[in-house]
């Protein structure tokens, strides 16, 4: 994927560049279609086509171009770059939602970077996980930290306790809501997957 010192713009799937989303929001938007509880199939064979359809038509402006038999390379070139190449082998618990934080997150991003990311044209994912990564003492941070321990079964202190109890509404993890069955019926046309 080239430097550490270098943006990556496009990733090399079976020795040919292909251009990719760089800017935050793609990101994002990929991983609230794949938590979407209607993008899953009856099977894990077709939740797993659904997933690599979303991958590649968020992440490849011309994902139609890349052939067949180098689509799992392409996704998994994607997962490196989401990871920044960075990976880690131990699966930890939940303790942060991309959409459900976004209030909170964003003004600790803001404050790392020092503006209003949403005010940005483009921000490269890698930027915006660099800022994540440096956030400090923050609102997002403490109700990170108890989530924390409450995944791990720790005894929480007791302004954790109080913090917990002022901030539920913040803390506890919501459901996602149903879509139409209309909504799902786009969505499954968009990503080329149709009921029989």
């Amino acid at each position: 994927m080239g430097s550490a010192w270098e943006f990556p713009t496009s990733l090399n799937i079976g020795g040919i560049d292909y251009a990719i989303r760089t800017d935050y929001r793609a990101v994002l938007d990929l991983f609230a279609a794949l938590n979407d509880p209607e993008c899953f199939g009856e099977t894990e064979e077709e939740t797993n086509l659904i997933h690599a359809n979303i991958i590649l038509r968020i992440m490849f402006p011309d994902c139609d171009n890349i052939p067949a038999e180098h689509i799992q390379e392409a996704l998994d070139k994607v997962a490196e770059f989401i990871d920044m190449s960075i990976s880690e082998d131990r699966k930890k618990p939940k303790t942060m939602d991309w959409e459900q934080d976004a209030p909170i997150l964003i003004p600790a991003i803001n404050k790392v970077l020092n503006c209003e990311i949403r005010a940005e044209k483009h921000i490269h994912w890698w930027t915006f996980m660099g800022a994540y990564m440096e956030i400090g003492e923050s609102l997002f941070s403490n109700i990170v930290h108890i989530r924390q321990k409450m995944a791990n079964h720790k005894k929480l202190e007791k302004w954790e306790q109080d913090f917990y109890k002022e901030n539920k509404s913040l803390i506890d993890f919501k459901q996602k809501d149903q879509r139409s069955n209309e909504e799902k019926e786009k969505l499954r046309d968009y990503f080329g997957y149709k009921k029989k």
